[in-house]
């Protein structure tokens, strides 16, 4: 379908990706095949599908570039790093999200590339790093501590300084900001997370903003196989229909929570963007378009943490985000996030009524630091 550009993110991710064929249907079906007929477009279902084609171009619309699908997000960050050079310096944030240190710890420990690990609140410290590197690798918020970057100031750097920058856009998704109109070279997402928005598909995308670029994608995707489910392309696409009014309704609700949280005897620290005592606020209040539905917050220890986990009853232990249902996570339970405090809970709110989810909360940090 042809879109204007004048329409908002709202509009676009509609009608983006539908196809206008007079007497068919509003969303383009699933279509469950490996082999087509000769004569056609895809000739085998490796190729490509009908279906994974209205899913990119609706998301490469809502990103302003050319969308590539594949069958998770760590499926995606892995095309736009094999590609690498040997030897390849990455500067990457040391407080990301975990799939994507671990990928790039273990492509270091290999020999494949060199990394450098830096905060990527900290601007300075990013531009220095950035000597003699070739690719920037960016989360603006942080996966758990929220940390926010200053994007243009690095993207405008890493340009020209010649490194390619890629910026991660789980979190804040194309409703709040668009890196490729910043200068980054690459977004990409775990679909799995708030475009999906349903808990119920694995799947991840990278957006550029260069054509040939996307044509790479699409060929290295092809040799190694990582190619998305049809079902799954199916539903990410009707997840990103709902996607702002959705994510519009978790960041209402997400501000309410992290504001009660801040005044909670029992709770340390809360971070969130939103939280005018957050360092990242002012920042964030003037390079996003809001401040998300992610948000962390701390107690005393990590036992205090994992029995706050178990005493919920309505807000589900596990360790997605980006669902319709709030979840929590305890990130320092994992391999990798050593680093984290041991009492920092993830918390990724969903779509359940504002009072239900801080009744739930509150009753357990009470009944927990009651009964230590």
């Amino acid at each position: 379908m042809v879109t204007d550009s004048k329409w908002h993110a709202e509009t676009l991710a509609i009608v983006a990706g539908r196809a206008p064929t007079p007497g068919g249907p509003f969303n383009v079906p699933p279509t469950f095949a490996s082999t087509y007929r000769d004569g056609g477009d895809i000739g085998y279902g490796r190729w490509g599908n009908p279906t994974w084609s209205a899913f990119e171009e609706a998301l490469g619309e809502l990103e302003g570039g050319y969308c590539v699908s594949f069958a998770s997000g760590l499926a995606a960050v892995s095309a736009l790093l094999a590609s690498l050079p040997l030897a390849t310096t990455v500067v990457y944030p040391g407080d990301g999200y975990n799939g994507t240190r671990g990928l790039l710890e273990r492509l270091d420990k290999e020999g494949r590339l060199h990394t450098r690990a830096v905060d990527v609140v900290n601007t300075n410290e990013v531009l220095e790093a950035m000597d003699g590197a070739d690719l920037l690798w960016l989360e603006s918020p942080t996966n758990p501590m929220l940390g926010v970057a200053d994007l243009p100031t690095i993207l405008r750097s890493a340009r020209d300084a010649g490194v390619v920058a890629v910026v991660d856009n789980t979190f804040a998704t194309p409703m709040l900001q668009q890196p490729l109109a910043l200068g980054a070279s690459a977004v990409v997402h775990s679909a799995t997370k708030y475009i999906g928005g349903h808990s119920d598909l694995l799947m991840g995308a990278v957006i550029v903003a260069d054509e040939s670029r996307r044509d790479e994608l699409v060929e290295w995707r092809t040799t190694l196989g990582a190619i998305p489910g049809v079902m799954e392309a199916y539903l990410a696409l009707r997840g990103l229909r709902t996607l702002p009014v959705r994510f519009a309704r978790q960041q209402r609700t997400a501000a309410e929570l992290a504001e009660r949280l801040d005044d909670h005897r029992h709770v340390r620290r809360v971070r969130y963007p939103g939280l005018v005592t957050d360092p990242g606020f002012e920042r964030a209040s003037s390079l996003m378009g809001g401040f998300g539905a992610m948000l962390s917050f701390e107690v005393h220890d990590a036992p205090s943490a994992d029995r706050i986990v178990e005493s919920l009853r309505l807000i589900v232990g596990g360790t997605s985000l980006g669902g319709v249902e709030t979840t929590i996570d305890r990130r320092g339970r994992w391999k990798g996030e050593e680093s984290v405090p041991g009492g920092l809970l993830r918390l990724s709110v969903g779509l359940e009524h504002p009072v239900d989810l801080w009744a739930d909360l509150d009753d357990a940090l009470n009944g927990v630091f009651a009964n230590p």
